[in-house]
């Protein structure tokens, strides 16, 4: 009987955030470990059928670094970068697409489907969801150029808000099109950020693979924006991390209410975060 208590318990807990998002749109990037490990994709699709059934509206944009890299290496191209970025030629980017929209996109839909759940795969190509530009990022002072990564320069959510109406959960892959139709591959944080913006989502979680921001060695649980400057200056969020931070901070400026970091190699991460007292990660706030 005491198992069942703790599950009782465990409803209580979560029913005020349950109040609380009912209706409410939460944008999360799935990426890193949880889209490789076989148990953490089951219980990820599980946990999105879970929050569509009880009235939360999930749009997942997901990345697939890892996958693109794998089909290169076995199709002999070689994989470079700048400044963390895949120079992308119009060959890789037909892989890329393929790999993003043909492949990961549909494994995720699939994961959801089974699962009891009505998962729908677009890019940001259909129904013009992300209008792209050119990127070109700076490297000693000047403008490179890295080929067909782009940045967004408009979204388009008219889409995603029928799939919502209709009770489908969109699985987005960040590949996006200028208006004379040429493909970009996104960044997927950059991707998300700007759609929750669009949709003026309550949340944005982006799932990693670390804990989250780590302060001396111990984990932050919540920053406010207006310290990241500083930390950043002092060196204390570094490398991979500060493209997140920056993320989550352009989404707040945007009008996302949270924004959230948190480690997707904990299994039923995403529920953790939204129905726990403690949840996990770091969150950024205003």
């Amino acid at each position: 009987m005491e198992k069942y208590k703790d599950t009782v318990n465990t409803l209580i807990e979560s029913f005020p955030y349950i109040k609380e998002f009912s209706g409410k749109t939460i944008v999360i990037k799935y990426g890193g470990n949880a889209m490789i490990d076989n148990e953490l994709k089951k219980s990820f699709a599980l946990d999105m059928v879970l929050l569509k059934l009880i009235g939360i509206n999930p749009v997942i944009v997901h990345g697939g670094g890892p996958q693109i890299g794998s089909l290169l290496n076995q199709l002999g191209i070689k994989s470079e970068f700048k400044n963390g970025m895949r120079i992308t030629d119009s060959a890789t980017m037909e892989i890329v697409e393929m790999v993003l929209v043909g492949k990961v996109n549909k494994e995720i839909v699939n994961n959801i489907n089974i699962v009891g759940g009505k998962g729908v795969g677009i890019s940001g190509k259909d129904g013009g969801l992300i209008i792209a530009r050119k990127m070109y990022p700076i490297e000693n002072g000047k403008e490179i150029d890295i080929g067909n990564v782009g940045d967004v320069k408009k979204i388009n959510p008219e889409i995603l808000e029928t799939l919502d109406r209709d009770r489908f959960i969109p699985v987005i892959a960040p590949i996006g099109a200028d208006e004379k139709g040429e493909t970009y591959n996104i960044n997927a944080d950059l991707a998300a950020g700007k759609i929750a913006e669009a949709l003026k989502a309550d949340k944005l979680i982006l799932l990693t693979d670390i804990e989250g921001v780590m302060i001396e060695k111990e984990l932050a649980t919540t920053i406010k924006k207006s310290k990241i400057a500083a930390l950043m200056e002092k060196g204390i969020i570094t490398g991979g991390m500060i493209p997140k931070v920056n993320c989550c901070v352009e989404a707040l400026n945007g009008g996302v209410k949270k924004t959230h970091i948190i480690d997707g190699r904990v299994e039923h991460a995403v529920l953790l975060e939204i129905f726990t007292n403690a949840g996990i990660g770091t969150e950024i706030i205003n």
